[in-house]
């Protein structure tokens, strides 16, 4: 399920980090821990773990932050006082009530050690569901667009990844893997291994486009991450599935804002 928040700030010219993926991220889940604290360390230390596996997945993501803004060094800063962003939960659609209410009339701080700007989030609606003609283990095909950089890699000897680009065709792949993941997480090993997943790079108009984004910049923790936009990413597997893919991001640091897509137009369904 995924919402549309409405954000409004006081200030006249309201400060953010470029880097605002790990502090917006922070900021979520103090909302989630104001209002269920058991739900806020299911997310931040567990996620959904696959039986087996120290690997987990905090399954939410969220798009990147709509508004008019400069760029000021390493800064960003804002030309009007209000902002949208998306967000989205692989949860039970019995929850989408509940998540709407943890959202009203709270508090965003986007801040680091260098400025901070406080947002009142305005309005929260809940967004179409853009599966809900389907049946759950039904194959379908669709074209996906990020709304935020996807991030592909591959671990490497330091324990870090190596960041592919989606001219790679190792991108796919990896895309793919981490699909798998998240469906034995939530499901099991053999609906994982036996699912029908297809995946395909579609370049836009526009070249491949990549952003580095810093997480917990300036902190001993310090990590380089790149992700990719401008392409569409057509992808074919059970509605099911294809929602979690949607609901929980693609490829890595989805907790952190990446992957998040959207529906761009459906190319037909698989029989």
């Amino acid at each position: 399920m995924r919402f549309k928040l409405t954000l409004v700030t006081q200030q006249s010219a309201a400060i953010i980090p470029i880097n605002y993926q790990y502090p917006l991220s922070a900021a979520i889940y103090k909302i989630i821990a104001c209002a269920d604290d058991a739900y806020a360390t299911f997310l931040h230390e567990q996620g959904y773990r696959q039986e087996g596996n120290l690997k987990s997945f905090k399954l939410f993501t969220f798009s990147d932050i709509r508004t008019p803004f400069t760029i000021t060094g390493d800064r960003l800063q804002l030309t009007t006082q209000q902002a949208e962003l998306e967000v989205c939960f692989h949860l039970p659609q019995a929850a989408e009530n509940f998540i709407k209410g943890l959202f009203m009339q709270q508090q965003l701080d986007i801040a680091d050690k260098k400025s901070k700007a406080r947002f009142e989030i305005q309005s929260v609606e809940s967004l179409p569901d853009p599966l809900q003609a389907y049946k759950p283990q039904e194959l379908i095909s669709i074209t996906l667009k990020p709304l935020s950089p996807v991030v592909a890699g591959l671990p490497n000897e330091k324990g870090n990844y190596d960041f592919l680009s989606p001219e790679d065709i190792r991108f796919t792949e990896s895309l793919l893997y981490n699909w798998r993941s998240k469906i034995a997480a939530c499901y099991d090993e053999s609906a994982a291994s036996s699912a029908l997943l297809m995946m395909e790079v579609i370049p836009a108009k526009l070249p491949f486009k990549s952003r580095l984004i810093t997480i917990k910049a300036g902190a001993p923790e310090e990590t380089k991450i790149r992700g990719w936009m401008n392409f569409g990413l057509k992808v074919t597997g059970e509605k099911r599935f294809v929602e979690l893919l949607l609901n929980a991001g693609a490829g890595v640091y989805n907790s952190q804002g990446m992957g998040y897509l959207g529906v761009v137009e459906e190319i037909g369904k698989v029989y």
